[in-house]
């Protein structure tokens, strides 16, 4: 784990990935602007066909276009491909439909003293976010499975609010799943056995603030069935070491 520099010494890329955010977006933004102006941001127009891109640029963001919807895996590792081009210091994920409050953005930043990754977590402090039926259950035994191969507590293991020093953006760019839940589950995992340090941080988020949510009945227990799969999968990938 390499040590991280003074905040203030550092550069950081907030990466914003987005499908069909036109109703959240230019809000999550200018809140974002209004309590980090010290940030840069860089929003990932991941296939959008509504208006996403357009009103990510009037809230004063630099967009990348993706050429169709490829997923929020992919549109990570662009991001990060693109923090490491031009040398950021950290690379800050946050999503476009309002969750991520920008107050706890200093919290991850003050994680990365102690490690390469730092995830935050609904679930670790005073929040009052809830999950239930399969989707809390897959998450709880997730929780227990990633304590035991980290050694690091963890209680959130799909946050996508989270943060990477160097090292962790380099991990990000070379391995970053596009397949549901890769993004999360897999690339933690494939991150731990690379020998980067993850940890997670307490935070609070809120519920998406517009937009058509992701979760059902059925879909929960999709969620539930490939959630542990894409663990079996990612603990068979081959294990890799990095120095730094």
């Amino acid at each position: 784990m390499q040590k991280s520099a003074p905040h203030g010494e550092l550069r950081v890329l907030v990466i914003m990935p987005a499908w069909n955010e036109e109703e959240t977006i230019g809000q999550t933004i200018a809140e974002l602007q209004a309590k980090r102006p010290d940030l840069d941001l860089i929003v990932v127009n991941d296939g959008s066909i509504d208006q996403t891109s357009q009103v990510a640029q009037a809230a004063g963001a630099k967009v990348i276009e993706l050429p169709y919807n490829m997923g929020v895996g992919a549109a990570m590792r662009t991001g990060y491909k693109y923090a490491r081009y031009k040398n950021y210091d950290v690379a800050l994920q946050m999503d476009s439909d309002g969750q991520h409050l920008p107050e706890y953005i200093e919290t991850l930043l003050d994680g990365l003293q102690r490690a390469d990754i730092v995830i935050g977590s609904r679930f670790a402090g005073k929040s009052d976010y809830e999950v239930s039926g399969p989707r809390k259950w897959a998450m709880s035994l997730l929780s227990v499975m990633f304590t035991q191969i980290s050694g690091e507590k963890f209680t959130d293991v799909t946050s996508g609010f989270k943060a990477a020093n160097h090292r962790g953006i380099q991990q990000y760019c070379d391995f970053y799943p596009a397949e549901y839940l890769g993004d999360t589950i897999d690339a933690t995992v494939m991150a731990i056995r690379s020998g980067c340090k993850v940890v997670q941080v307490p935070v609070q988020m809120r519920e998406r603030q517009g937009g058509t949510p992701s979760s059902g009945p059925i879909k929960s227990a999709i969620y539930l069935v490939r959630s542990f799969f894409a663990f079996a999968i990612s603990m068979t990938r081959q294990k890799t070491s990095r120095e730094g």
